[in-house]
């Protein structure tokens, strides 16, 4: 066989396994998918062009979309329709490309960050905005559903945001009968569940973000009165206000291990649990973010190594654990003490700091250590936060898992570890001290 047709063979081959997916007409689907919510032996179920679709997903704003689609999702949500980096064609351009449909975010202005609702001018103005990014993508084939705002009862008042809601809604469903329409509330109460029923009928499912009190979900959804179909858009890592706190206040976090434990038994009592009128959810976060810290809720560390949580993601929506795993924690202490144990100690002292981690693997495990003040870049509702710069010149001595450090001048801060397998795993864990 000669040079050329080896080439031409290959290009073919290519061509048809990036080729986009093709419809039950067999012809390829470059128009809008058209996704409704049907009522089948009293279960809800999500369909999308004629096919049954349970949501596998993650919430994604800057996170790697084909390494979402290789681990076994079906769809990845957003919370705006500009990233800042990518626009929203381009998001979905990826989406499709790697087999994967999304719930758009459309961003809505919150009374806590100062937009009023009582004023008409201002309300009118963003229907018309959001109408103008609807146009723009409603006929895109990765589109799936609408997701308009994200948490907008959160520190809020003025119940006319649900009026507003449900304008759009009534906009949304107008200009594009295709595509279903959402919003996510943070938590779930009775007021809020009677709000979205009185002032938002145009909704075609309620959205809800849990975190440590997710399986608590499916019983409030019932005690509260909502009898439709229902999805999780965020849900993961214990909350920094539900956690343990040292005794000068700062939130202690899980290390990956207990989180990725976690993760499996949230997912299995507050979703999985309801196969009734829940419709799937979404993961927080696949990628990573500074969130009270670097490693609180993204699932990725910041250099893009996957912590546990992936593999638990993994098994969720493939039934079976990835082929390499991630190292684990057994246990991690600061001058004989855990992070729950007020860790304080004196400047310019030395201290010993120790982690027990495992590979499933038995992989070679090598070990990076970090000091960060405790972040005062405090914001609310996932509000960007800037990450504390690292404390230089700290570490005496470095040995396998184990460290010598030099305490700092007085202050709050953590000592963060990372433990990596060298297939781009890794776990972490952090100690919050006090110097004093």
């Amino acid at each position: 066989m000669n040079r050329i047709v080896v080439i031409a063979l290959l290009c073919v081959l290519f061509a048809c396994k990036n080729r986009p997916k093709k419809t039950v007409d067999n012809e390829i689907n470059t128009g809008p998918a058209k996704v409704e919510i049907r009522k089948n032996d009293g279960k809800f179920e999500l369909i999308v062009n004629q096919e049954p679709f349970y949501i596998k997903g993650a919430g994604l704003e800057f996170g790697n979309v084909e390494a979402l689609a290789n681990h076994g999702a079906n769809s990845f949500r957003t919370w705006r329709t500009e990233n800042g980096e990518k626009s929203a064609n381009e998001v979905l351009d990826d989406a499709y490309k790697n087999g994967l449909m999304v719930t758009m975010g459309i961003e809505v202005g919150r009374e806590r960050h100062g937009f009023d609702y009582d004023d008409p001018q201002q309300v009118k103005d963003q229907l018309e905005d959001i109408k103008r990014q609807v146009l723009a993508l409603k006929d895109h084939p990765a589109l799936m559903i609408w997701g308009i705002g994200n948490e907008l009862n959160l520190h809020y008042t003025n119940p006319k945001v649900w009026d507003a809601v449900n304008d759009i809604s009534e906009m949304i469903h107008e200009m594009d009968p295709n595509h279903l329409t959402t919003t996510s509330l943070a938590g779930v109460s009775a007021k809020e569940i009677n709000l979205i029923k009185e002032r938002c009928p145009d909704l075609d499912i309620l959205a809800v973000q849990m975190y440590g009190d997710l399986p608590d979900l499916p019983n409030l959804i019932r005690e509260f009165g909502w009898d439709g179909p229902y999805m999780v858009t965020e849900w993961g890592a214990t909350g920094h206000w539900e956690v343990p706190t040292t005794s000068w206040g700062a939130p202690i976090e899980e290390y990956s291990t207990l989180k990725a434990a976690n993760y499996l038994k949230r997912y299995k009592g507050g979703i999985e649990a309801d196969s009734v009128q829940c419709i799937g959810s979404y993961v927080f976060l696949w990628g990573n973010k500074q969130e009270r810290t670097p490693t609180w809720y993204g699932i990725f560390l910041e250099d893009g190594q996957e912590t546990e949580s992936v593999d638990v993601m993994h098994y969720i929506w493939n039934g079976e654990w990835p082929e390499n795993r991630t190292p684990q924690i057994d246990s991690f202490i600061l001058n004989g003490k855990t992070a729950y144990e007020n860790v304080t100690l004196t400047t310019d002292k030395q201290y010993v700091a120790t982690i027990v981690s495992t590979d499933p693997e038995n992989d070679a495990i090598s070990y990076k250590w970090e000091v960060l003040p405790e972040s005062t870049d405090l914001g609310e509702g996932g509000d960007y936060e800037e990450r504390p710069k690292a404390v230089q010149g700290l570490f005496m001595v470095e040995k396998e898992n184990t460290v010598l450090m030099k305490a700092p001048k007085k202050g709050a801060y953590r000592l963060f570890v990372y433990a990596t397998d060298g297939n781009n795993h890794s776990a972490a864990a952090n100690i919050p001290f006090l110097v004093e």
